[in-house]
């Protein structure tokens, strides 16, 4: 039976102006956002740093933090107060301890993995967390395509933890969208095809109807 699928925007900016643009834009259609954020290190982008965002209260803030050691950003994040915080497995420290720590402040935790990490050997990490990430763009940057063979991680995940939320993150577009869907994912994140586009609410709602749609995907 096809899953429930939601399309989430993502943003990803270095720019204040254009992070409130962003948000100001998102805040007409959807609640539910992906915040993208970088530490300088661990993504050779460079994006606003986590002291540098917010977002509305009625919004569902997933808050993806691409750090190598995202404990030095954990006191930020705990004031923030994200609904989710996904964090990558391939940081350079332990996560569980973190994970702990996010879960005791009722925040869901989130693992992302990059196109190179196998499921199988971060599986200590996805039986902790709520919500699997599978990364299959350019890290930091929004617009690269999808790498599509990602999507063989699915079962593998879905496997380890049947109950667990699959998300999806890079290169989404209205080719791709309905094939993703019908995947087996929870959560299509899109990035530069809604924050980018002339109309983001008619985009959106464009991938809505797209990934409703039943019968083949070409």
């Amino acid at each position: 039976m096809l899953r429930t699928v939601s399309i989430v925007p993502a943003i990803l900016t270095d720019n204040k102006i254009d992070y409130r643009t962003q948000v100001e834009r998102i805040n007409t259609f959807t609640r539910r956002v992906q915040i993208d954020v970088t530490d300088g290190i661990f993504a050779p982008a460079s994006t606003l740093d986590v002291t540098n965002v917010w977002w509305p209260k009625n919004w569902d803030a997933d808050l993806h933090l691409m750090a190598a050691k995202p404990s030095e950003h954990l006191d930020t994040v705990l004031k923030l107060s994200p609904s989710l915080c996904i964090l990558h497995a391939e940081a350079d420290e332990d996560l569980i301890p973190i994970f702990a720590t996010l879960k005791n402040a009722g925040i869901k935790t989130g693992l992302a993995l990059l196109p190179s990490t196998f499921p199988g050997a971060v599986a200590h990490y996805i039986k902790e967390v709520d919500h699997v990430l599978i990364f299959a763009g350019q890290i930091g940057v929004q617009g690269s395509p999808a790498d599509m063979m990602q999507m063989e991680k699915i079962p593998l995940i879905r496997n380890m933890k049947p109950e667990v939320e699959i998300g999806w993150d890079g290169g989404v577009n209205m080719a791709n969208v309905r094939a993703l869907a019908h995947a087996d994912l929870d959560i299509i994140n899109v990035g530069s095809a809604i924050t980018k586009a002339e109309n983001p609410a008619v985009v959106f709602q464009e991938m809505v109807a797209e990934i409703d749609k039943n019968g083949v995907v070409l």
